[in-house]
């Protein structure tokens, strides 16, 4: 598949690759639908190494939208969006993506053909709703899916997806073989068997010596011992990583051992 001017080759770059995603629609906005996709994508392109920096969630407003696609794919490598490229009035993606890069919408052949011979099989009828999933902006790459046959497209540095998550996954391992990735992020997890108020100043003394390492604490409720912490620490430095979880564990056992004795 080409890439409509993103770097292909889905090769590891030393640099960092960085993404953001813009969910698209009211559904969303208004709780009707709960969003299944954020979670996904953000592991998914994380075991690739892409780095997801953004969320955004905007409502099926044109304006909203390319004001938010123009400010996304200025400052990260990839924006990927879901949602709004089905067949009703208010899937109006295409036409805002097209409107943020300048160019004409159009009934893609390629696209055309996909549904059509997708119709003939499920012995529907291509009426109007259907030919609407099959505008793209011009200059656009089609994304495809195995599903249901209505494609998405990649213009850009902007790849755009369908909402319904299963659909959404197909699209994404479709263009994953294109997509430019960076040196995977690393993680480890220490259970620290105190509560993250007990370790609170001290993770911070343990970050500051280990700059290239990122720590983070995650309080949860432990059946035997009540509150609990996961400490996390994440870096692309196998060295690095293993030297702050080194810390981090010399660190929870000393603070244990203080908890044990002012206790006694």
């Amino acid at each position: 598949m080409a890439e409509s001017g993103a770097n292909s080759g889905a090769k590891p770059d030393d640099g960092i690759v960085t993404a953001a995603l813009l969910v698209i629609g009211d559904e969303i906005l208004s709780g009707r639908t709960k969003d299944k996709n954020i979670g996904y994508i953000a592991e998914y392109l994380t075991v690739i190494g892409i780095d997801l920096k953004e969320v955004r969630v905007v409502p099926d407003e044109e304006p909203e939208i390319v004001t938010a696609l123009n400010a996304l794919r200025a400052r990260y490598t990839y924006v990927f969006t879901t949602g709004g490229i089905g067949p009703t009035h208010d899937d109006i993606t295409a036409d805002s993506v097209a409107k943020a890069f300048g160019v004409p919408v159009r009934h893609d052949p390629r696209a055309v053909e996909l549904m059509t011979e997708r119709v003939r099989q499920t012995g529907g009828v291509m009426n109007e709703a259907r030919m609407r999933m099959t505008r793209v902006p011009e200059g656009a790459e089609l994304v495809l899916n195995k599903i249901s046959a209505a494609p998405g497209f990649w213009i850009g540095n902007v790849i755009v997806m369908a909402g319904v998550p299963h659909i959404m996954q197909t699209m994404l391992e479709y263009v994953t073989p294109n997509l430019k990735t960076g040196a995977r992020m690393l993680s480890e997890s220490v259970r620290a068997d105190c509560r993250e108020g007990d370790i609170g100043t001290e993770l911070g003394e343990i970050a500051k010596q280990h700059p290239d390492v990122v720590i983070g604490s995650y309080p949860f409720m432990d059946e035997k011992i009540g509150g609990n912490t996961h400490v996390v620490v994440r870096s692309r430095d196998a060295q690095k990583l293993a030297a702050a979880k080194m810390a981090v564990e010399a660190m929870l056992q000393r603070v244990r051992a203080e908890l044990a004795a002012g206790k006694a």
